[in-house]
C-alpha cells in the first residue's frame, strides 16, 4: 500500500534490498512477491538482496505461499501459464559490491548483535548517494558506509520513551530493556551523521512509535550532535539528496 501511495507498484520494483531477519522487517516480503507475480504483464522473478540466511527464509515463505498460489492457479487460467512465483535471492556480505539498473550498491557491515549478521546499503546513482543503516549501534564500518553521503537513513530508539513503556508495563521490563543495547538512539544517529559528514540524517522506524506532537522532541535529541539537515521519515517522506 506504500509503494501504491509513493506511485511505484509492486510490478515496477527492480529489487528488494533486506537488511536483516527481524520479523517486523521481512513479514511483508511474502504480500510484495505475491502481488508483483499476480500484477504483473510479464513473469519475471522477484529479486532481493540481504544477509546471509535470507535464501533460508525465502524457502520456508515460498512453502507458506503453496496453497495461495495454487488458489490463484485455480482462479485465473493465465497464471497457470506461466512459471508459478519465482524469487531471485542474493545473499551479499559486507563488501559486496552490485548494481540494480544504473545504481551502484555498496554493502557494509552493521551491528545489531545479537542479531547476526546485519548489513546496510550505501546507493550511488547520478552523483548521489543515500545510505540505508536498518537497525544498528554505532560502529567503524557504519561510519565508513556513510562517509560523505547526501543521505544518512537510521532507525532509531528514544531511550526516555522506552522507559516510560517499562513503567506502564512492568511484567515485560527485562524485555524491553533489552532494546536499549542494540539500536541507535537518536543522539548515535547524529553523532554518527556528524562523523560521517553527511549533509542530511533521515530519522525512521521510531522507537517507541512516534506520537502526534513529539516531532519537535525527536528532533531536539537531535540537534545538539549535527548541524546538517535533519527530517524525519514517517512512511511516504521524500527528501532531496
Amino acid at each position: 500500500m506504500r509503494l501504491v501511495a509513493a506511485g511505484v507498484p509492486a510490478p515496477f520494483l527492480s529489487a528488494i534490498l533486506v537488511t536483516h531477519l527481524h520479523s517486523d522487517h521481512i513479514t511483508d516480503l511474502n504480500d510484495l512477491v505475491t502481488t508483483r507475480w499476480i500484477l504483473s504483464p510479464a513473469a519475471t522473478p522477484t529479486v532481493v538482496y540481504g544477509p546471509v540466511g535470507l535464501q533460508k527464509v525465502v524457502d520456508g515463505m515460498m512453502a507458506m505461499l503453496k496453497l495461495d498460489e495454487k488458489y490463484r492457479h485455480d482462479h485465473h487460467a493465465d497464471l497457470r501459464e506461466g512459471p508459478g512465483m519465482q524469487v531471485l535471492v542474493h545473499e551479499v556480505v559486507p563488501g559486496d559490491e552490485f548494481s540494480i539498473g544504473e545504481a551502484r550498491v555498496v554493502v557494509g557491515r552493521t551491528d545489531h548483535r545479537p542479531v547476526a549478521p546485519t548489513i546496510g546499503f550505501r546507493i550511488e546513482a547520478e552523483g548521489k548517494s543515500v545510505v540505508l543503516a536498518g537497525d544498528t549501534v554505532p560502529c567503524a564500518e557504519l561510519d565508513d558506509l556513510c562517509r560523505g553521503a547526501d543521505i544518512y537513513v537510521q532507525t532509531v530508539l528514544r531511550p526516555d520513551l522506552v522507559e516510560l513503556v517499562k513503567q506502564f508495563v512492568p511484567a515485560l521490563a527485562s524485555r524491553t530493556n533489552d532494546i536499549l543495547n542494540y539500536h541507535s538512539t537518536v543522539e548515535d544517529a547524529a553523532k554518527t551523521a556528524a562523523r560521517a559528514g553527511v549533509k542530511t540524517l533521515m530519522l525512521t522506524h521510531y522507537v517507541p512509535a512516534m506520537q502526534t506532537g513529539q516531532e519537535a522532541d525527536w528532533l531536539a535529541s537531535a540537534t545538539p550532535h549535527f548541524t546538517g539537515n535533519i527530517v524525519l521519515g514517517p512512511d511516504l517522506t521524500s527528501a532531496e539528496a
